[in-house]
């Protein structure tokens, strides 16, 4: 076929010289629903029964595991630089082996010290576990077509919830909390471990000249007010998006819905996130980066101050989750892409993980910070008034991400000239 090779390892070989392994994409599609659905959504699952078997307070035990989300988003800095030299296989098969050490940790922790030191070293591996690595790999071997392949993984990185939260509460009902953990620590070890070591093989290629020679070296970029401000849109926005995924319920029983109603408008928020990341790819199609950037972040708090204004009916409501769903679901692709679409793939890994790192942290203390301005605000509906202002402030700083044409990828200027 024209413009395909073949290597000796079975991996397709697609634009230039670009390796395009082919075990790597239904691999990572695994380990991420595994990976996200054990070290993170079996937490809110379990956290009630910990609290009342062990009798350590609730604000504590979910402190423990914002303090594994803070770790993750500091930690990811120096992974993004590890995965630049060396690519994915030893730091996602090394963080799997983390994250069962920590998760058995956890398990047999006898105090709240031992506790919260299990979920910091669970912080560790979601760094080298989570979506940035998969992301780093996903860039350097599918671009400058990897959104579909970043698209394919978050959609299967959706499912992890869907899958494991109901079999977390299964293996609860029939285990104790520590009992559960070590079984899932066990899942995760045979899954991941073998999937990450034996399909992330295919030799480490330097990006191409020709793909990046425009975009400047890291630490330039890294310094530049485009950067900057790009950092700060994403970092509001995560605060802000964050503290409407925990405030919701609440919010919805202050109105006087049912919990059931309240749960299902969650998780039917959760749906519409899926469905938003099948149109993201048609999205970059006819935007450009700062016009997608400032759009979907606009979005997100057009969505937010509906919440804060409608207050019924309840098929209003569950319309509004669906949409900001399918809004939090675009967000999530749009900082995978954020950094090719302007300096290229070069530093890919060490320019998300400095993104990530004040994002990941604001995703972490926002729920602490809602419950905290919630009382002051007077309700979760001036709560959410206030988020929405944050998320449209944070779209005002997107027009000033776009940097200068001497520090732009060649492959992506024809691109982003269209509409941003």
């Amino acid at each position: 076929m024209t413009g395909l090779n073949t290597r000796d390892d079975g991996a397709a070989t697609g634009t230039g010289d670009r390796s395009r392994p082919r075990a790597v994409l239904p691999a990572l599609c695994l380990t991420q629903v595994t990976s996200w659905g054990i070290v993170y959504y079996a937490f809110p699952v379990l956290n009630p029964r910990i609290n009342a078997e062990t009798g350590w307070p609730t604000s504590a035990t979910t402190a423990s595991f914002s303090l594994a989300l803070i770790v993750s988003g500091l930690a990811g800095i120096r992974v993004g630089r590890v995965l630049d030299r060396r690519g994915p296989r030893t730091v996602m098969t090394a963080g799997s082996v983390l994250g069962t050490t920590s998760l058995v940790v956890i398990a047999v922790a006898p105090n709240l010290w031992t506790f919260a030191a299990g979920w910091a070293l669970a912080g560790l591996a979601m760094a080298s576990t989570f979506y940035q690595p998969a992301f780093a790999a996903l860039t350097r071997w599918w671009a400058p077509d990897h959104v579909r392949a970043l698209t394919t993984v978050t959609l299967a990185g959706g499912l992890a919830s869907t899958v494991f939260a109901p079999l977390t509460a299964l293996l609860a009902d029939h285990f104790t909390w520590r009992s559960t953990y070590l079984v899932l620590a066990g899942i995760l070890a045979l899954i991941t471990v073998p999937a990450h070591a034996l399909a992330l093989r295919a030799h480490w290629l330097e990006a191409p000249p020709g793909a990046d020679g425009a975009a400047g070296d890291a630490a330039t970029v890294a310094r530049s007010r485009p950067f900057w401000m790009l950092s700060a849109a994403f970092t509001l926005s995560a605060l802000a998006m964050y503290a409407v995924v925990v405030a919701l319920v609440p919010l919805l029983l202050e109105r006087g819905c049912t919990t059931a109603q309240a749960a299902w408008a969650l998780g039917l928020g959760g749906a519409g996130q899926t469905l938003g990341r099948t149109l993201y790819a048609t999205f970059t199609r006819h935007t450009g980066a700062r016009a997608r950037t400032t759009t979907l972040i606009a979005l997100g708090g057009l969505t937010t101050a509906a919440f804060a204004a409608v207050p019924g009916p309840y098929a209003l409501v569950v319309a509004v989750s669906v949409a900001a769903g399918m809004v939090r679901g675009n967000l999530t692709l749009l900082q995978a892409t954020a950094i090719t679409d302007r300096w290229g793939a070069t530093h890919y890994g060490r320019l998300s993980g400095l993104l990530a790192a004040p994002a990941t942290t604001a995703a972490a203390l926002a729920p602490l910070l809602g419950a905290a301005l919630c009382a002051p605000l007077g309700g979760y509906v001036h709560l959410f008034a206030l988020l929405s202002a944050v998320s449209l402030t944070a779209a005002l700083t997107a027009p000033w991400t776009r940097p200068d044409r001497t520090h732009r990828p060649t492959w992506t200027i024809s691109k982003t000239e269209r509409g941003g």
